[in-house]
């Protein structure tokens, strides 16, 4: 018994030393903010969801409480007494309906109003002026194309996507020789911005707390309704939500939210590295 106790042990302290070296390796940053409510709203659609997130929160708080007050207020009532002889109730009918109802009731309204919410900031027409920005995902990363000089993204399919192509440019399409790539999503602050969404491997999350934004990424598919408009100046983590391999804990990218004058510097800039870089791999002219 003592040798079989001993052998136990030592499998137990052998699988924890295992555990410990493989969850080193996986060890993703840490938040240093919102430890204990949600992380600051920095989106327009997304002050809406924050305020049906906190009537459902203060609706089953205020539940918990009431059930709970009635709960402990039985036990105590009907509390066993000496002399007092326990009687069996069948119920009644009508207070099972009621309270069968009005839950009910509340579900399907808070289904409703949800549904009506979320087709108001993801479903509906963005506001003029929104810019356009294609994000591809990849074991275990993201990549960003903006427009070019027209503003206008060129036209690409899934069905182009390769490793030479990661964002399946149609390359017989002029726009696509004005639009550039960046490492990190650029914004100008309270501009909408719509997402075209392409995966190149797997099912990948394209998920930004901030913002309240969260859509999949699906393969063979371009999803093209997802836009918010960033209200607030700052940086921001893109982060993938969908378990979606090894590297999956560190998929992310950076997001920079500018002012306008900002971010018209930035495009400014990148339009022209892109166009110096179309000028260098351009085939020399014959004289």
């Amino acid at each position: 018994m003592t040798q079989f106790l001993s052998r136990k042990s030592g499998s137990i302290a052998l699988l924890v030393i295992v555990f410990v070296a493989c969850g080193v390796p996986a060890y993703a940053a840490q938040r240093t903010s919102g430890l204990w409510w949600m992380p600051d709203v920095a989106s327009k659609g997304g002050e809406q969801i924050d305020q049906l997130t906190y009537f459902i929160y203060y609706l089953t708080g205020a539940v918990f409480v009431l059930t709970q007050v009635v709960y402990i207020y039985f036990l105590i009532k009907y509390r066993a007494k000496r002399g007092v002889r326990a009687t069996y109730s069948h119920g009644d009918n009508r207070l099972e309906l009621v309270w069968t109802a009005i839950p009910t009731a509340i579900f399907i309204g808070l289904w409703g109003y949800s549904n009506h919410m979320w087709w108001d900031v993801i479903h509906k027409e963005p506001p003029p002026g929104t810019m356009e920005v294609a994000v591809n995902a990849y074991q275990f990363g993201f990549s960003f194309q903006y427009p070019g000089a027209s503003g206008k993204l060129g036209r690409s399919d899934v069905k182009l996507l390769s490793p030479e192509n990661v964002f399946g440019n149609d390359r017989t399409d002029p726009l696509t020789k004005e639009d550039f790539q960046s490492g990190v999503l650029e914004l100008p602050v309270n501009r909408g911005v719509r997402i075209l969404l392409t995966s190149r491997d797997v099912i990948h999350g394209f998920y930004i707390p901030q913002f309240r934004i969260y859509q999949d990424a699906v393969p063979g598919r371009t999803i093209d309704w997802v836009w918010f408009v960033p209200t607030k100046v700052g940086s921001y983590d893109l982060a993938c939500s969908q378990l979606c391999g090894s590297g999956h804990y560190n998929m992310k990218a950076q997001i920079q939210v500018v002012s306008e004058e900002e971010f018209d510097n930035w495009y400014k800039q990148k339009l022209a590295a892109a166009g110096n870089a179309s000028a260098a791999n351009a085939p020399a002219q014959s004289k």
